[in-house]
């Protein structure tokens, strides 16, 4: 993938066009990428990784069906803008698979130059509004970015039981940083932090993750 061009210069749109419209579908062109970039955890339905995109539809999948299970409650609507948003710097930083130490020394610095590239081929307005919403789920301060990070580590958690392990058999997985992911989950959902904590359980019962 060529990172050093917008996909929009190798067919640009025929002319005509107002700038802003310009400037939306460019960015929406761009995100198109979120297709091409490989996660790590593998998909339950085929003998596949998932891909950035499908991550960040199921997130939004699962905000609006396990809302209710929130430690506090939340604007659905804002969590669904959170979880469709978080990974769009992949576009450019591409993803950092948490069990592997090396591919995340420098994932803040990559991803904060990632959102001021992508952020920025947007109409202003919509660039500050969509980097807010970034930097909030970034920050996990607001209970829907507490209870969206939650299930940003129960998605591959899932996943990764239906597959009798996925990347808890990477080199960096053991109990101990995979129990990190799980309290994750339960800062934001502790109701879905018990169901995580049986997933671990059975999992090192099974021997898929190493104590």
């Amino acid at each position: 993938m060529d990172d050093e061009s917008l996909l929009i210069d190798r067919n640009p749109f025929p002319l005509g066009l107002d700038d802003r419209l310009r400037a939306q579908l460019t960015f929406l062109v761009e995100a198109d990428r979120l297709k091409t970039v490989l996660r790590a955890s593998p998909l339950a339905a085929a003998d596949r990784r998932e891909n950035d995109a499908e991550h960040s539809w199921h997130l939004a999948l699962m905000v609006l069906v396990l809302a209710e299970h929130a430690n506090e409650p939340i604007d659905v609507g804002r969590a669904m803008e959170l979880v469709i948003v978080h990974d769009l710097v992949e576009v450019y930083a591409g993803d950092s698979p948490v069990f592997d130490p090396a591919a995340t020394v420098d994932q803040a610095e990559r991803e904060q130059a990632a959102a001021e590239r992508l952020y920025a081929l947007l109409p202003s307005d919509q660039g500050a509004y969509l980097r807010e919403v970034w930097d909030e789920f970034e920050a996990g301060e607001t209970p829907e970015a507490k209870f969206c990070k939650a299930l940003d580590r129960l998605e591959p958690m899932l996943l990764n039981w239906l597959d009798g392990g996925g990347t808890w058999q990477m080199p960096g997985a053991t109990e101990s940083t995979v129990r990190a992911r799980e309290a994750g989950v339960v800062a934001g959902a502790t109701a879905l932090g018990s169901f995580t904590s049986r997933l671990v359980e059975e999992g090192l019962a099974r021997g898929w993750i190493r104590r």
